[in-house]
């Protein structure tokens, strides 16, 4: 059994999908590991890393594709890459099936197994390979650094001889992981925190971690979906926060939002008024760039001054700290392969909740059924 991994190729992507550390429990079962030269030097792994662990390394990214059986990856791979795959391949990695269907049609023409990431199912179970999570809490973090990099003022609270600096004020939009170790951080920087989520059951997460919950009345709205995820919430349930958010700005000088519901465009919960509302020098860092943003005039991957306040739209975060992102990343897929082999030989189980939840295609058979439902129009 041939497990390649590759050098990624999505641009700004610095993360590697194993580490050298991680290949001892693969080789120990039998598996054969290859190595793309450089997959892993981002990250801190040279290619004598991987070769002393007993991998194979080779810059033959063609025969690499060509022999695997199993393909960890961190940002999926491109049509030319999985056209130059074998039939009854297996890719693991982070695929984004629901957002974009169509760019996996090659690999399931191939009849190659898929499996997502993100589609791993939120159960206990299931915890120790929830790559969203790990990925999630190194952005949460980075983007309060990012945010005190670029504010003009300082974070903490300061008591000097010439008088007190008052501590800065943040709002974060959107209390799941990423939002949680926004508050955590932007807290130990020494900030006033406010959170806003849809979701009343992160209320005592966000004041455990020192921040103050921000409550609005949703008419009746459920606010929170399956596996604890936000729900799609209709107009009127997003005006009333809205409504909250611009009235909070005005006070604010960081903005953090993370608001999304999987598989859909992130909820447009920050309008011009706020940011307008906003003191020349704020700072807004909008996580939910890639699912087109949490603010209406955010560019996804660009950043903006807009009437003084700096707007940032970030689209890969963790991949700035591709050390320790690799590393969890890693374990998260480490964690996933044990599911799947078995002595080192491929076992896919179907009737395991876990396996099925996070399959996008097995063998060419769609069995995401939201994924079938995308590209039906494709299909007929």
């Amino acid at each position: 059994m041939q497990l390649v991994i590759l050098k990624e190729t999505a641009p700004g992507e610095t993360r590697v999908a194993l580490l050298p550390d991680n290949l001892k429990s693969l080789l120990a079962q039998g598996v054969s590991v290859s190595v793309e030269s450089g997959a892993g030097v981002s990250a801190g792994a040279s290619d004598s890393d991987y070769a002393a662990t007993g991998a194979n390394v080779s810059s033959d990214r063609e025969t690499l594709l060509a022999q695997a059986d199993l393909l960890p990856v961190v940002n999926g791979i491109d049509l030319q890459d999985q056209s130059r795959l074998k039939a009854g391949a297996i890719i693991l990695g982070f695929l984004h099936p629901l957002q974009d269907p169509t760019a996996l049609l090659t690999a399931i023409e191939r009849k190659v197994t898929l499996f997502s990431m993100e589609l791993v199912p939120r159960i206990s179970r299931a915890q120790y390979m929830d790559a969203l999570s790990s990925m999630a809490t190194l952005s949460g973090y980075k983007a309060i650094i990012l945010a005190a990099d670029h504010l003009p003022r300082l974070f903490p609270m300061m008591m000097t001889a010439a008088g007190t600096l008052p501590p800065a004020r943040v709002l974060v939009v959107g209390a799941g992981v990423a939002g949680l170790q926004a508050i955590a951080t932007a807290r130990r920087l020494g900030a006033v925190v406010e959170a806003y989520d849809v979701r009343e059951a992160v209320k005592d997460q966000v004041q455990s971690l020192g921040g103050k919950f921000l409550e609005v009345d949703l008419n009746g709205a459920r606010g929170e979906g399956q596996g604890g995820y936000a729900a799609e919430l209709g107009e009127e349930a997003l005006e009333r926060g809205r409504d909250l958010i611009t009235r909070t700005a005005a006070y604010s000088d960081v903005i953090v939002s993370t608001a999304a519901v999987p598989g859909l465009p992130a909820p447009r919960l920050i309008c011009r008024a706020a940011i307008e509302a906003m003191r020349p020098g704020s700072v807004v860092v909008d996580l939910a760039a890639p699912g087109g943003g949490n603010c209406e005039l955010t560019l996804p991957g660009k950043t903006q001054i807009v009437g003084g306040v700096t707007l940032l739209a970030p689209l890969n975060l963790a991949a700035e700290v591709p050390v320790h992102a690799s590393q969890l990343y890693a374990r998260n897929i480490l964690n996933f392969l044990g599911l799947i082999l078995k002595k080192g030989e491929l076992f896919v189980d179907l009737s395991d909740e876990v396996i099925a939840g996070a399959c996008a295609a097995h063998e060419g058979r769609l069995v995401n059924p939201r994924l079938a439902q995308l590209l039906e129009p494709v299909s007929c």
